[in-house]
Parts: structure tokens; C-alpha cells; sequence
């Protein structure tokens, strides 16, 4: 699916709730790269976003009008970039409940994420959460259905790849963040 002027459409899922969030510097990197190999690109930061906690016992007519806004977003996304950090080990609480809120996408024809092209980037302060993160977000990617790239991007010890004011010190995961970016649009467009 294009958008109405024919560009792939792809939506950054920013997981965390930080005002200086080394995880939101991460996808934007990607973002932009997904963004010069000619994608239309979103951010959706889940800080913006203040989603209530799921309910699955809820309508989705029972929520604010903010959870429907998402999902039609989501909807018409043909790849997203998810990026969350890892806390105790997975990802982060908010990131997790936005993606329950995607149970809504269920009855859809197609149903759930079918089809749309996921690039995942974990971010962490340690050298085991970012992994395990990783594994959990490619899970919840293959219980949605949806095709996770290859490559994806964890961020061990961020705290060392960032500077105080949430720029990229490490060409290397630079390099890494922007062929993320870029591959996902190759994906959609050869897939």
C-alpha cells in the first residue's frame, strides 16, 4: 500500500517516555534514511501519544479518540520502525501496551500487521536487555503477522554511543541505524 502521492509509507514507534530519549535519536536516524530512499515517514512517540493502559474487556469506542487515531495510522503504514529501550530485560511497559491496543486490528482484511514490513532498533544501558529485546519485539512482529527485516539494531550500552545531548558519537551504529532505514523502503518495493 502507497499513500495518495504513491510513496511507501512508513511510521517510527518511538517505546519510550523520556524527554531525552537516546531510543527516539536512534529512529530518527533511521527514519531519515527510510526518508532520502523515498518513503513518507511519521513519528509517533508513545510520550505524545499518552495512550490509556489496554483493557481487552474495552470497546474501542470505550477509549479516547487518540487510540482510534493510531490504529488508522497504523492501518495505512506499509512498514513501520519499531524502537524501544529495554528495561529488566524487554521492552518498555508503554511500548508493550501500545502494541496490545494492535488486538483491535484483528477482524481487519487483512487482519493484524499482514504483510507490512517491521525494522526493529532496542536501545539499552546494558549488554543483555538490548537482545532480549530485540528477540521479544521480533515475536510480537511474527504474532502480528507482520515481516521483520533482517537487519535489526541493538543499542548496547547506548549511554556510550550518544552524547549528553542525544547525538550519535559511533559512526558505526550510525552506519547500522541508516541501512535500517533504507532497507525497509527496499523491501516494500521489491516485495
Amino acid at each position: 500500500m502507497t499513500n495518495r502521492n504513491g510513496k511507501i509509507n512508513i511510521i517510527g514507534l518511538g517505546g519510550s517516555l523520556g524527554k531525552k530519549s537516546v531510543t527516539l535519536s536512534a529512529l530518527e536516524i533511521s527514519l531519515q534514511s527510510a526518508k532520502r530512499a523515498g518513503a513518507e515517514v511519521e513519528l509517533i512517540s508513545l510520550r505524545d501519544l499518552s495512550l490509556p493502559f489496554y483493557n481487552p474487556e474495552l470497546k474501542l469506542e470505550e477509549y479516547p479518540e487518540g487510540v482510534s487515531r493510531f490504529l488508522d495510522k497504523i492501518r495505512k503504514a506499509d512498514g513501520m520502525i519499531w524502537a524501544s529501550p529495554a528495561y529488566h530485560g524487554t521492552v518498555s511497559g508503554a511500548m508493550k501496551n501500545a502494541l496490545d491496543f494492535l488486538e483491535f486490528l484483528a477482524k481487519d482484511d487483512p487482519p493484524y500487521l499482514t504483510d507490512k514490513v517491521i525494522g526493529i532498533i532496542t536501545t539499552s544501558s546494558g549488554t543483555i536487555a538490548g537482545v532480549n529485546a530485540i528477540n521479544a519485539l521480533s515475536h510480537i512482529c511474527q504474532a502480528l503477522r507482520a515481516w521483520v527485516v533482517p537487519m535489526m539494531v541493538p543499542v548496547i550500552q547506548a549511554w556510550k554511543l550518544f552524547d549528553e545531548k542525544g547525538r550519535i558519537t559511533d559512526p558505526q551504529l550510525e552506519e547500522r541505524l541508516t541501512f535500517l532505514g533504507a532497507e525497509i523502503v527496499r523491501w516494500l518495493e521489491h516485495c
